[in-house]
C-alpha cells in the first residue's frame, strides 16, 4: 500500500471518529441540556421537567379490566402475614417442656435493647421445675402490632405476649381475646416526644408549658412541624394518635370536636413515619422540628439526649405480660415463674438498659377500652389527610432484570395492597424498561379504576434497560397535571424496583427538581440495590422498603394505611 493511500485511510477514519464523538456528543448534550443542576424554584422544575418528558416521549398503553373479587375488598387476612420464623428467636428454649413468649425490639433484641432476652437466658440456666419437670423460656423479636395481628387472625399464637403498651392487648379484648395478664408491667418505659431547645423554649414562652397541648395547638396553627410513627403498628403513634384526640375531646375522643381538632393538626403533619429510623433521619436533616421515641431509646442515645428535650405524654408503657387463652396450667405457671424471675433479678439491668428512667410520671389519659381504640385506628385512616384525597402514581421496574420472581413479586405486591387505598384517592400506573409507558392514566380509584389498575399491573411484562429516573419524570409530571384539578391533594410516588438504572436520566438529573416540587418518592425494592433507592427516597423524606424479604405485603399494607 503506497503512503499516500494510508494516509487517506488514516484521514477518513480519524473523520468517522470525530463524527462519531460529535454525534453521540449533542445526544448527551440533547438529554441534559435542559437540566439544570441547580433547579430551585418551582417554575425551574416544572419548565425543566416538561423539557425532559418531552424527550423521553413517553408511550400510553390501552388500560384492560380484571375483575375485582368481593373478597378483594376486605381487611386484613392471615395470608397476608410474613411467616413467624421471619421473627428471630432470640432466646431459645432449653428444654422439651417451655412457654414461648413474643418480646418487643427494645427488649427483646440486643445490647441495650436485650432486657427480657438476658433475664430468659438467666431463667434458662437456673433449672426451674414445674411438676418435676425442667422448664423454660423461649423468646420470639415480634413487634407489638405485627403480633396482635398474628393473634387476631389465628395465623399464629403464642403461649405470652409482651407489647410495649397495653393498648394492644385491650384491642385484642375488644376482638374476643381475652388475655390473662401475668404481670401488669415488666419493665417501666415512658413514651415522649422529643424537641430541640429552640423549640421547646418557644412553646414554654407562647404556650405556657411544653406539653402535648401546646404541641398540638402549634402544630395545627403551623409554628412547629411534628412526626409521628404509623398507629397501626407502633405502640408510641398508635399512643400518640388517641391521646391527640383525647386532647381535643377527653369525654369522648370520636366526637366530632375531636375528629376537627385532629384534621387540624394533621394539616400541618408532613408525612407519617414507616419506622422510627425514616423520622429519625428526617430529623436529623432538619426536616422536623419535633417527634415522637420512647424514653428508653432516647436514653440510650447521646446524641439524642444532649440535643433534645424529652417530654412523656399519653399512657405508660409498662411491658405487660399476658398469657393467651387455653394454653394449659403448666405453660401458665412458666410464664409466672419466669415474671417473678424479672421481678427479682431485672431491676439492675432494667437501670443500666434505660428502663424505669421516668417512673414518677403518671398519665393523665382517661381509661379507654379497645373498641375505642379500634375505632380511633379507623378514624385516623380516614380523615389523616384532613379529607383531601391523595395523588399517586405508581411507578413499576420491567426491564429485563425483573423477570421472573422479582416481578411477580412486584405484581403480587400490587394487587393485594389496593384494598388500602381509599377509594377517595386518585392513582395512575407506570411501567418502564428502555423506554415509559402510561399504563393507566390517574383517576379515581373506585372500583372501575380499581379494574383498571389489576388489569394493567397483571398485563405486565419484563425486558430491556432500566431507566429508572424516566419512569419518575413523566410520573411526576403526571402528578403535577393532576394536581390542576385538586390543588389541595396530596402528591405521592411509589417506585417499585430492583434500583440498577442503566438507561436515560440519572438522579443527578431529576434531584433539583424533586427537592423543588417536593413530592416524596416511597421506593420498594425487589432483589434491589437498595442503597441507591434510598437515596431517591431520602431526597423528600419518604421510606424505602426491602422487598426481598417474605413480609413485603404486610409492609406495603401498611404504608398505605399511613400514607394512602
Amino acid at each position: 500500500m503506497s503512503r499516500r493511500n494510508s494516509k487517506a485511510i488514516v484521514a477518513i477514519v480519524v473523520g468517522i471518529l470525530v463524527v462519531s464523538a460529535a454525534v453521540f456528543g449533542a445526544f448527551i448534550l440533547a438529554r441534559n441540556v435542559f437540566v439544570p443542576s441547580n433547579v430551585r424554584t418551582v417554575e425551574d422544575a416544572t419548565t425543566s421537567l416538561a423539557r425532559m418528558v418531552n424527550r423521553i416521549d413517553p408511550m400510553t398503553a390501552t388500560p384492560t379490566k380484571s375483575s375485582i373479587e368481593y373478597s378483594e375488598q376486605q381487611d386484613t387476612t392471615a395470608d397476608e402475614l410474613p411467616e413467624l420464623d421471619s421473627n428471630k428467636v432470640t432466646a431459645a428454649a432449653t428444654t422439651d417442656t417451655y412457654a414461648e413468649i413474643w418480646c418487643s425490639p427494645e427488649k427483646a433484641g440486643s445490647g441495650t435493647d436485650g432486657w427480657m432476652r438476658e433475664l430468659a437466658e438467666q431463667f434458662n440456666a437456673e433449672g426451674y421445675e414445674v411438676d418435676g419437670k425442667r422448664v423454660s423460656v423461649q423468646i420470639r423479636n415480634v413487634s407489638s402490632g405485627l403480633g396482635n395481628d398474628y393473634i387476631t387472625t389465628g395465623k399464629a399464637t403464642p403461649d405470652g405476649y409482651t407489647p410495649s403498651s397495653r393498648l394492644w392487648i385491650d384491642m385484642l379484648d375488644a376482638k374476643g381475646i381475652k388475655c390473662d395478664y401475668v404481670r401488669e408491667r415488666t419493665v417501666g418505659n415512658v413514651a415522649g416526644f422529643l424537641l430541640d431547645k429552640k423549640h421547646y423554649d418557644q412553646l414554654v414562652e407562647e404556650y405556657g408549658a411544653a406539653d402535648l397541648k401546646a404541641v398540638t395547638e402549634a402544630t395545627g396553627e403551623g409554628a412547629l412541624t411534628m412526626g409521628y410513627t404509623n398507629p397501626f403498628t407502633s405502640s408510641t403513634g398508635l399512643n400518640f394518635l388517641v391521646s391527640t384526640l383525647q386532647r381535643y375531646d377527653r369525654s369522648d375522643p370520636l366526637s366530632d370536636t375531636a375528629v376537627e381538632g385532629f384534621r387540624q393538626f394533621q394539616t400541618n403533619v408532613p408525612f407519617v413515619a414507616l419506622t422510627t429510623v425514616q423520622m429519625r433521619d428526617a430529623a436529623e436533616r432538619g426536616s422536623l422540628d419535633g417527634f415522637v421515641l420512647e424514653y428508653q431509646l432516647y436514653a440510650n442515645d447521646s446524641t439524642l439526649s444532649k440535643s433534645y428535650k424529652f417530654v412523656p405524654f399519653g399512657y405508660r408503657h409498662d411491658n405487660p405480660l399476658v398469657a393467651l387463652p387455653d394454653i394449659g396450667s403448666t405453660k401458665r405457671e412458666i410464664l409466672e415463674q419466669f415474671a417473678t424471675y424479672c421481678d427479682e433479678n431485672g431491676a439492675q439491668l432494667a437501670e443500666r438498659y434505660g428502663f424505669g428512667g421516668m417512673d414518677s410520671y403518671k398519665s393523665e389519659n382517661p381509661d379507654i377500652d379497645g373498641a375505642t381504640l379500634l375505632a380511633a385506628q379507623r378514624l385516623y385512616k380516614d380523615n389523616k389527610d384532613n379529607g383531601k384525597p391523595v395523588v399517586a402514581v405508581f411507578v413499576a421496574d420491567i426491564s429485563g432484570s425483573m423477570d421472573g420472581a422479582p416481578l411477580r413479586a412486584l405484581q403480587e405486591s400490587l394487587t393485594n395492597s389496593m384494598r388500602y387505598i381509599n377509594s377517595s384517592n386518585y392513582v395512575g400506573l407506570v411501567s418502564y424498561s428502555d423506554y415509559v409507558t402510561i399504563e393507566l392514566p390517574i383517576g379515581q380509584f373506585d372500583l372501575n379504576q380499581q379494574a383498571y389498575f389489576k388489569g394493567a399491573v397483571e398485563s405486565l411484562r419484563a425486558g430491556g434497560g432500566t431507566a429508572t429516573f424516566d419512569g419518575i419524570c413523566v410520573a411526576v409530571d403526571m402528578v403535577q397535571k393532576a394536581m390542576v384539578d385538586h390543588p389541595d391533594a396530596k402528591p405521592l410516588i411509589f417506585v417499585l424496583s430492583d434500583g440498577e438504572t442503566n438507561t436515560g436520566y440519572d438522579l443527578s438529573d431529576v434531584d433539583g427538581v424533586l427537592k423543588a416540587l417536593r413530592i416524596p418518592v416511597y421506593t420498594i425494592g425487589y432483589n434491589a440495590n437498595i442503597d441507591a433507592l434510598r437515596k431517591i427516597s431520602s431526597i423528600n423524606e419518604a421510606a424505602s422498603i426491602d422487598a426481598s424479604t417474605d413480609d413485603v405485603v404486610y409492609q406495603l399494607k401498611n404504608l398505605f394505611n399511613a400514607n394512602m
